[in-house]
């Protein structure tokens, strides 16, 4: 295969200057469940990564300002996020990123902060941390999937119900703290082409759950963000991670879908129009099926035929490749599926 190794300088002269990683946590505890949770030490050992390797923490804001405004941000940028509005932010959280004067945001359920429960963070309490400057974003009214569709409700209906649910939780957080970003952090990271089209007509961005670094080409609608809590809270799988750069890969048509029942989907087909790696070494993964073939349409789009059907659950195709132009730093794109049971039952939460 041809490889446009001018074009591909071009191209890095342009974007891999900006190269944001958004990470993702939960709890920052070690008595809560592990899938969530990261130990304080532990937590305190990444911030001080962040800052003795000169990455800049930048808010939310300041991201989703350089995506609208095409304005690439210094190279190595990050953001810090946290998912549900647990108490041990606050306990143990923020006394570590206030050390470092990192900004961060939080998404939050809003039905779930006004059971007061003891174990998560109170309206008081939130709006004292947005007056101090972190960001409180929408993680829906409840915190339930909104794939998964009631049987016997339409799936107009049920986005419409869905609709009143998210407007209203915004109106929550902003009459409570004082904001309203309209960033949208879907429950479980589950989503379809329908949701985020659901997304655009409310005018929200919406935050997932898969992998990957952010461009000025992202999707406003499925913003990766890279988990690092338990079990890849590890500083080797961090220090990948925060150096990943952004694949500009496009889906169309059928390869858009993330649901599907088990053996329904076989194959799924990339657009992509970076050209700073030899397609020779890129190479995708598919959980539970491992390393896959990748067979080349001409210079600007890959198929792979899965190996075997894919799993039921949460699946996720992972594919790298290492960077020409940054040594050391590899391009990072992932993309989600949600597979049903046989019975086009949904897998347990």
């Amino acid at each position: 295969m041809k490889y446009r190794l001018l074009a591909a300088l071009c191209y890095c002269l342009h974007m891999t200057s900006f190269a944001t990683v958004i990470l993702q946590y939960h709890h920052v505890s070690t008595t809560t469940p592990a899938s969530t949770s990261i130990s304080p030490e532990q937590f305190s050992l990444h911030m001080q990564y962040l800052e003795d390797n000169n990455f800049k923490v930048i808010a939310l804001s300041t991201l989703m300002a350089s995506i609208e405004q095409q304005k690439p941000l210094p190279d190595k940028s990050v953001v810090i996020t946290f998912d549900d509005a647990y108490l041990d932010i606050l306990t143990h959280g923020k006394p570590i990123l206030d050390k470092h004067r990192f900004p961060f945001t939080i998404f939050i359920n809003p039905s779930i902060v006004e059971r007061n429960s003891s174990h998560y963070l109170s309206w008081q309490q939130l709006k004292a941390m947005a007056d101090d400057g972190v960001i409180i974003a929408n993680h829906g009214m409840t915190h339930d999937s909104l794939t998964r569709v009631p049987e016997g409700v339409s799936q107009q209906a049920w986005l419409a119900q869905n609709s009143e649910s998210l407007l209203k939780a915004e109106q929550l957080i902003t009459e409570k703290t004082g904001q309203s970003w309209r960033y949208f952090a879907y429950p479980y990271g589950e989503y379809s082409p329908e949701i985020q089209q659901w997304v655009k007509d409310n005018d929200f961005v919406a935050f997932s759950q898969q992998s990957g670094a952010v461009g000025l080409a992202t999707d406003t609608t499925s913003i990766p963000r890279f988990p690092a809590s338990k079990p890849y809270d590890q500083l080797s799988s961090l220090r990948d991670k925060l150096n990943a750069l952004a694949f500009n890969i496009h889906l169309e048509g059928e390869n858009q879908q993330t649901i599907f029942q088990q053996g329904e989907s076989t194959s799924v087909s990339f657009n992509i129009e970076v050209d700073d790696f030899n397609p020779e070494q890129l190479h995708c993964y598919i959980s539970g099926l491992g390393r896959q073939k990748i067979q080349w349409q001409g210079e600007e789009m890959f198929t792979i035929n899965y190996s075997a059907p894919l799993p039921t659950g949460r699946v996720r195709c992972n594919c790298t490749a290492p960077s020409i132009s940054e040594p050391g730093r590899y391009y990072w794109f992932s993309k989600p599926w949600f597979i049903l049971k046989e019975n086009r039952q949904w897998y347990p939460l």
